[in-house]
């Protein structure tokens, strides 16, 4: 039991779940093992963030708007330190919306595609596809060609109207593109509901007429990636053969979100939070701004929902076009492949129900059981869960129990244990270690001699890539068995990585 699990503050309730009391009476689980670290300052964080419990409760008051609570909290394995709220909360309102608990990367998220390839034929040719790859993420490669027609299609209906509208599909990664990149029940939330795509009009007429854009198809920063993985192990035979996985099988895994949109998306969200928030009621001290449900507030509430829409479907997008990049530098070095999509699956995003509640995930993954697959493909194994380890190390496919104790969420991936600032400062030698075993693909070329030759260049490159080394995360094995034995989610197929690009 780490020392935090022993404060006075947090109560074992059983072996896999911890339970925060707080004044607010606000039931708040923690699904993590005694051998998961929770990081201190990320609870204290959960416990500012339960203050908006009173705002609520005040802003209802001084509106007359009906009852706005916070019904639930549910914190992930793999809970850290957010911008004031933790990453890995899950957070269920009545009559209330907080954009403040998605955050800024609105559906932020992974995907995941079987090919026909084998770890056999694509390990020797690690070499060659390292500088395809670079030239496709980061030279220029890529040539995704959208008319506004397209991006417009994008930003209101998803991925299945971006799908729907004529277009130049010739060249560049369009030509990875197959019939079976939209299949029904693979992507959770086919669409995100929007009535204009207005927000993002500069984007969608950027260049007049056909282009080859510019900002679609990017990884992003931070802990965003996409790799090349195999399948390593099987932990669940007859799930593994339903969802198309093989022993030694190459996948494709991405995990990339909405880039500047979602920022643009959630600035804007806080705007509207300030329009909608009564002159007589102080703001909150810690600088959480929910929006109350109902008529009084249609108007800004359709504002932010609809850029929050625009920027929940252009990630789905991203990773489409990512997924279709990692496609074509395959195809270039080993000949054709096949591709088949797992699941599409967001992590920062909110749902509203008929009943006024909404459900926010801030870095977590819905694990739904199979009453909430029903009718899709999964409805017999639960929701496929994708839970990335940090750079180099192994990935997870759980599938999910839809328990309500997490508000059938699970973790996203398996959560810092060393923050940024702090890892960038860490000495060379672990990382030299590092990049003598596995190959990352940035778009500076460490190799290059006269790259080499720039201390300055490197230096920077460096702490960069510490920020996201595999010692400053979790490992990801408890992580995993944490959410096995609390029964949110029980493993599939372990991944391996052979090659991973950061932006």
């Amino acid at each position: 039991m780490t020392a935090l699990q022993q404060d006075s503050r947090l109560v074992r309730t059983d072996d896999d779940w911890l339970h925060l009391p707080n004044r607010w009476d606000v039931p708040v689980d923690i699904c993590a093992g005694a051998d998961v670290p929770i990081e201190p300052g990320a609870v204290e964080e959960v416990l500012t963030v339960l203050e908006t419990a009173g705002t609520l409760a005040r802003l209802a008051d001084a509106t007359g708007g009906g009852e706005a609570r916070i019904d639930r909290v549910a914190l992930t394995p793999d809970l850290h330190k957010g911008a004031g709220i933790p990453i890995g909360t899950v957070l269920r309102t009545t009559g209330a919306l907080i954009p403040q608990a998605v955050g800024n990367d609105v559906n932020c998220g992974m995907r995941l595609e079987t090919t026909s390839l084998t770890v056999d034929q694509v390990r020797p040719r690690l070499d060659a596809l390292e500088g395809r790859l670079r030239h496709l993420f980061f030279e220029g490669g890529r040539r995704i060609a959208l008319s506004g027609v397209q991006r417009e299609a994008l930003l209101r209906d998803g991925l299945p109207g971006l799908l729907g509208v004529p277009g130049d599909r010739a060249g560049g990664v369009w030509s990875q593109h197959r019939p079976g990149d939209g299949r029904p029940g693979r992507i959770h939330g086919e669409r995100y509901p929007t009535t204009t795509a207005e927000p993002f009009r500069d984007w969608i007429d950027s260049a007049g007429g056909t282009s080859y854009d510019s900002i679609i198809g990017s990884v992003g920063g931070g802990n965003h990636f996409a790799e090349l993985q195999y399948v390593a192990s099987v932990h669940d035979r007859h799930a593994a053969y339903a969802w198309g996985f093989e022993l030694g099988q190459v996948v494709l895994m991405v995990h990339s979100g909405s880039l500047s949109l979602g920022h643009q998306a959630n600035a804007d969200g806080l705007e509207q939070a300030r329009r909608a928030w009564p002159a007589r009621v102080p703001k909150p001290d810690n600088k959480i701004l929910p929006i109350l449900l109902g008529e009084r507030n249609e108007a800004v509430l359709r504002r932010y929902l609809d850029a929050f829409g625009n920027a929940a479907n252009f990630a789905v997008g991203n990773r489409f076009f990512l997924s279709l990049m990692l496609r074509q530098g395959l195809a270039a070095e080993c000949g054709a492949l096949s591709a088949d999509l797992v699941y599409d699956a967001p992590h920062n995003l909110l749902w509203r129900d008929d009943d006024g509640s909404v459900v926010h995930r801030k870095g977590a993954t819905p694990a739904g059981g199979y009453a909430d697959m029903a009718g899709g493909p999964y409805a017999m194994w639960g929701e496929p869960v994708i839970v990335p380890g940090s750079m180099g190390a192994a990935s997870y496919v759980l599938r999910g129990h839809g328990n309500p104790r997490t508000l059938a969420s699970a973790c996203h991936g398996a959560g810092r244990r060393v923050p940024r600032g702090a890892a960038a400062r860490a000495g060379d030698a672990e990382l030299d270690a590092f990049l003598t075993e596995f190959r990352v693909v940035t778009p500076l070329d460490h190799r290059d001699p006269a790259v080499a030759r720039r201390a300055d260049v490197m230096a920077a490159w460096r702490r960069d890539l510490k920020q996201e080394a595999p010692w400053v995360y979790k490992d990801i094995g408890p992580v995993v068995s944490s959410l096995g034995r609390a029964r949110v989610a029980d493993p599939v197929v372990e991944l391996r990585p052979l090659l991973t690009v950061k932006g």
